[in-house]
């Protein structure tokens, strides 16, 4: 079994966030898939199910905050007896230009508050794609209003044409075990 958990905030006003940047991926994935999210009140999500290959996929966005996340994953690794390694984590990264892709397994929050609620409740040795939301714009409205800020169309763009299909490409290389530590950019 795997788990795909995309971080994110809860609520129509987040829609379109850069935080919300791991949401819109597994959107896309989900909408590629043909499936659609239940809520799950006992795990603090909303998770899709499949099945690929005979294996069993959990598509999960929390529906608590960002800064919250570990409770979720927590719940749902001991729920169905998972390890680190039956996980993947899509979140984005201010650290990051936009439109820049990097995969790795392990390593710091890098001021992430949600990676520092991941680390807290299950440890920090799972594998994650950082989805790169940086640009000028967070250096003239400030790194919280940036955060919460919405993609320009220009972006948007971007988005529905490299990052989401990259990011989904990805995703499907951690299912196959064939993903491995890098950077792609635009």
């Amino acid at each position: 079994m795997k788990v795909i958990l995309a971080l994110g905030n809860p609520g129509d006003k987040y829609t379109n966030t850069r935080h919300n940047a791991g949401f819109l991926t597994i959107d896309k994935l989900a909408a590629k898939l043909n499936v659609n999210f239940i809520n799950k009140p006992k795990f603090a999500a909303d998770i899709a199910e499949l099945n690929i290959s005979g294996e069993k996929i959990l598509l999960v966005k929390p529906t608590i905050y960002y800064n919250e996340v570990g409770i979720s994953a927590r719940a749902i690794m001991d729920f169905y007896k998972l390890t680190l390694d039956d996980l993947l984590i899509i979140h984005d990264d201010t650290d990051l230009d936009f439109g820049k892709i990097r995969v790795r397994k392990g390593g710091r929050d890098a001021g992430s508050n949600g990676l520092k609620s991941l680390h807290a409740h299950i440890g920090a040795d799972f594998w994650h794609i950082r989805i790169g939301t940086d640009s000028l714009l967070r250096k003239q409205i400030g790194s919280v209003d940036f955060v919460l800020s919405k993609f320009n169309s220009d972006e948007q763009k971007i988005l529905q044409s490299w990052i989401f299909p990259e990011s989904i490409k990805l995703i499907n290389k951690f299912l196959d075990g064939t993903i491995e530590s890098f950077s792609v950019k635009l």
